[in-house]
């Protein structure tokens, strides 16, 4: 319904979750969590591009049915899968043809950056035109007028983040699961962040917009070309900070990173 009242605008994100407690609620085994995954996506990609579809699957059974109102992309809105630091996850995408959505302080530039060359590669060999395949990254972002302000605004916003975020991955504690090989680690990686310490490794785009230009054409040489996803309210932050930064942004930053037009001088 959305896809047709956006006129074919409908991108659709979707991701495992990988925080015990989320399976725990629903009562769900986090050893199931890959299959599960897969068998659903597969299933709306059936919906979505075949008239009459019936699935006797491991986790969903259905017979005959018919999905309306039908999406108005054709042959299906674009599907975008999340991934952290497990390289199945990046050549599942790419072997699917899916658009990856990437958390870099979660997995550390250095790893993400071999993983999204590897999902760029694994998009080739399936068959996929090279340079059609899309990665989204998220990142923090706090721009202001002045580097002083913009530092002494982003880490105190970022110590409130990091102390919630920490909480709610606790309940890996003393916990592995094969389906989240080496999420324990990520879990002790990200526990042990401080906002001084992301700053420094250069997992968000704070300062003055001359900064923060540096700083993504900076990430564009470790990935390529990428779409940036900001999240720019965190920490309980004033209304005020991230309606400065997406002003700043827009203002200073976006035209600097604008596609050249054919004709342009």
């Amino acid at each position: 319904m959305l896809d047709n009242i956006s006129n074919g605008r409908l991108e659709v994100g979707v991701g495992r979750a990988f925080i015990p407690e989320e399976y725990a609620a629903y009562g769900l085994d986090m050893a199931d969590s890959r299959a599960r995954f897969d068998e659903g996506v597969e299933v709306i990609r059936r919906l979505w591009t075949e008239e009459r579809v019936s699935h006797q699957g491991r986790f969903w059974a259905f017979d005959d049915v018919h999905l309306m109102p039908r999406p108005f992309q054709k042959p299906h809105p674009a599907i975008w899968v999340a991934a952290v630091s497990s390289e199945e996850s990046f050549v599942n995408a790419a072997r699917n043809g899916y658009h990856i959505m990437i958390i870099p302080y979660a997995g550390g530039l250095e790893r993400c950056s071999k993983m999204v060359q590897l999902y760029r590669q694994v998009w080739r060999e399936s068959g996929y035109k090279p340079g059609t395949e899309q990665v989204q990254m998220a990142f923090h972002a706090y721009v202001a007028e002045t580097h002083t302000a913009a530092i002494k605004g982003y880490i105190p916003a970022m110590r409130t983040y990091l102390e919630v975020a920490c909480e709610a991955i606790g309940s890996w504690k003393g916990r592995q699961s094969a389906q989240y090989a080496g999420y324990d680690r990520l879990v002790d990686a990200i526990s042990a962040q401080t906002p001084e310490s992301n700053l420094e490794n250069g997992y968000a785009f704070v300062g003055t917009p001359d900064e923060v230009i540096r700083q993504i054409g900076h990430m564009r040489e470790l990935f390529g070309d990428h779409e940036p996803s900001l999240q720019v309210s965190f920490g309980a932050m004033a209304d005020r900070e991230p309606l400065r930064t997406v002003d700043l942004f827009a203002r200073y930053i976006m035209p600097v990173f604008a596609p050249v037009t054919a004709g342009a001088v």
